[in-house]
């Protein structure tokens, strides 16, 4: 490791020198993982397969992406950092990147940014400079590396001052999908981003204050500092939609990281094929927790208790157990409270343990295959499937929202006449196939699959915008990290459902998480001060009480409210977009996209899906209002905000997905309009 000594003449040629050199030994790196020779160390050819798995993971992850910088920062440490930092040495400097990188002698070049010795970077102040002498910003053009910014953090002469080179970075058009955050983690994202694996954590944050960076970032950082444990449990993203999904697909392997699934809600209850829709209000009764006790009732209605004996014939002799020692022990599994097919599984073994009783007291000494062939024996089979048949999970489902009267004696109490009749399906159904599920059944199903299976948990789920889900898809997500922990990512103020979440505490409890910590993210990074100040006019129509974006940037931002006299007019303003750099969102309510979609046809203008990659040559994406939610976009201009508005079932759910879509743009803000803008904007 170098000395903290620059060439007074010309510091940045040896920054430059020393990025050549990190890249040349990253190169050296991969070269070395490509030249292993794995034939002679692997016992079977499954060791083979899943050795050259782990191999092709590896140089994957040793990838040099050219226009991405290998280091972003430098600390000098004025001594050497304490035991538990212990690659530290007096004088020593480290460069902060996006991955370890070492030379032929395995000293390091790069450090990674998650390693302890580089937390500093993140949170070290003037206030309390955590022993750095000195803090410097590499600024890139491309790949290349054009400038540097120090900052003194040990020197009380030299005052505290705003990083130039950081709000370029923040404020640097976006084309393509989202980037990682590294280069920029903020303290109080950081905070976020070290926390523990055993904790769940909730973030609260509007627009542009960086929660899902934070979210994806805090997943890459668990993965560094419990890479065994996670890789034997696993880890999921969850997003609101493919198009979200697709938009932050590449942010972990840029770190390195390539394991961590991803998936939506319905991906995870896909256990039919969703083809129907609920109305609103039928939605939110499907929706509600109490669904979940409705459906416990439904399954375990199917336990019968015993009033015949089992009687068991071996050889030439008959084993009875009666019906009061069948109900005990019936009654015990179900006081016990484990899952239904883990009960069906059990009773036949209890069963056979009573014969076995009988047989030992009669001088007999049978073993465990005995018990097991008891367990077997027709009559204790025919017995298990009389008082505890199985459970078809989707046709349980089926049955409850197709039976009145199945419905009403599992409901009773729980939800009301005029609720029962809400989820009521009003025609029958000839089968599980031939049904009409709606994603609301969906998750019913799942909660039957739990009740009568466990489900698989992971090590750490990410759940972002998190807002928007009901009662039972918390729960569904949080069957999948009962054992784990959790990163709950989302805005209050953003919930577009008619089930939107009310607050962050009841999510928690939903989720199985209750002991989960909220943080509050309230620093705009990416939100121009104009535009976010314009959005928060809704706030108190929306979600009163929840603290406004206070945006950090030093450039407010390109924003304007123009009136219009038609498509032709919104066309010609996409035009003008087009003239700056970055990426272009047309953003409009879902009902007048083909108007626009024939529009930008016929004008000649080229335009993206959302979801889909903007590049140099396209860079127009035509966003519904409905699938704007977590997107990004340097410029945006917002068609009829009250279209928007008018396109929900409701007011307020309709000024919320406003307020989403009035926050994704990065650097300008152009807001047309031929009607009168809604009231609440002012």
């Amino acid at each position: 490791m170098s000395t903290p000594v620059d060439d007074p003449l010309d510091p940045l040629s040896r920054e430059r020198s020393h990025l050549a050199g990190s890249r040349a030994a990253l190169r050296a790196m991969r070269e070395d993982v490509e030249s292993l020779d794995i034939s002679d160390v692997t016992a079977n050819w499954v060791n083979a397969e899943v050795l050259a798995r782990q191999i092709d993971d590896r140089i994957k992850a040793l990838a040099d992406l050219s226009d991405t910088p290998l280091f972003f920062g430098r600390l000098d440490y004025l001594h050497a950092p304490g035991a538990e930092q212990a690659e530290g040495a007096e004088g020593e400097r480290f460069y902060i990147g996006r991955r370890h990188v070492h030379d032929a002698e395995g000293d390091p070049m790069v450090i990674d940014w998650r390693a302890p010795v580089s937390q500093p970077f993140y949170r070290a102040s003037k206030k309390d400079p955590l022993d750095i002498g000195l803090r410097r910003r590499f600024g890139y053009t491309g790949g290349d590396l054009t400038a540097y910014e120090d900052e003194h953090l040990s020197d009380p002469a030299e005052a505290a001052r705003t990083s130039k080179l950081l709000q370029q970075e923040i404020e640097r058009p976006r084309v393509g999908p989202m980037r990682d955050i590294v280069a920029t983690i903020q303290p109080e994202q950081d905070e976020i981003v070290r926390s523990g694996l055993g904790g769940t954590v909730c973030v609260q944050g509007g627009p542009g204050t960086g929660k899902t960076a934070v979210g994806l970032h805090r997943v890459a950082y668990l993965l560094y500092a419990h890479r065994e444990r996670l890789a034997r449990t696993g880890t999921l993203v969850i997003g609101p939609n493919k198009s979200f999904l697709h938009y932050i697909e590449q942010v972990l392997p840029a770190l390195g990281e390539l394991s961590v699934r991803q998936a939506t809600v319905d991906d995870l209850v896909a256990h039919v094929e969703v083809r129907g829709a609920d109305d609103a209000t039928a939605a939110v009764v499907k929706g509600d927790a109490r669904m979940a006790e409705v459906l416990r009732r439904a399954v375990y209605s199917h336990v019968t208790v015993p009033t015949e004996p089992v009687v068991v014939v071996r050889g030439s002799r008959r084993w009875r157990v009666p019906a009061y020692e069948l109900e005990e022990t019936v009654r015990e599994l179900l006081d016990r409270g484990i899952r239904y097919g883990a009960a069906r599984e059990a009773l036949p073994q209890r069963i056979a343990h009573a014969v076995l009783v009988q047989m030992e007291r009669s001088g007999e000494a049978p073993d465990d295959r005995v018990q097991d062939a008891v367990a077997r024996n027709s009559a204790v089979k025919a017995a298990v499937k009389a008082i505890w048949p199985p459970v078809d999970p989707a046709k349980l489902v089926l049955r409850l929202l197709t039976d009145a009267d199945f419905l009403a004696g599992h409901a009773a109490e729980i939800l009301s006449e005029d609720e029962q009749k809400t989820i009521l399906w009003a025609k029958p159904v000839r089968s599980v196939k031939s049904a009409k599920w709606s994603a609301a059944d969906a998750v019913l199903i799942d909660e039957v699959n739990d009740l009568v299976s466990r489900t698989a948990s992971l090590g750490h789920v990410v759940l972002d915008e998190a807002q928007d889900l009901s009662p039972m898809q918390y729960r569904a997500v949080g069957r999948r990290c009962t054992t784990g922990s959790a990163t709950i990512l989302g805005d209050l103020a953003q919930g577009t459902t008619p089930w939107a979440t009310r607050s962050w505490d009841e999510a928690l409890a939903h989720l199985g998480k209750s002991e989960g910590v909220i943080e509050e993210l309230t620093a705009g990074f990416r939100v121009p001060t104009d535009v976010i100040a314009y959005a928060s006019r809704l706030l108190p129509h929306i979600a009163p009480g929840l603290a406004p974006v206070a945006s950090i940037r030093e450039n407010p931002g390109f924003f304007e409210v123009r009136e219009v006299s038609g498509t032709a007019e919104v066309v010609s303003a996409c035009g003008e977009l087009l003239g700056q750099e970055g990426s272009i969102g047309l953003i409009a309510a879902d009902a007048r996209i083909p108007a626009l979609s024939e529009a930008l046809t016929e004008a000649g203008l080229t335009y993206l899906a959302p979801g889909e990659e903007t590049t140099r040559q396209t860079r127009l994406t035509l966003v519904p209002a409905s699938l704007a939610k977590g997107l990004e976009y340097d410029y945006v201009l917002l068609d009829e905000p009250q279209a928007v508005v008018d396109g929900e079932p409701d007011e307020r759910t309709g000024l919320r997905r406003l307020y989403v879509a009035l926050t994704r743009a990065v650097s300008g803000l152009v807001v047309v309009h031929g009607a009168g803008l809604p009231v609440q904007l002012g």
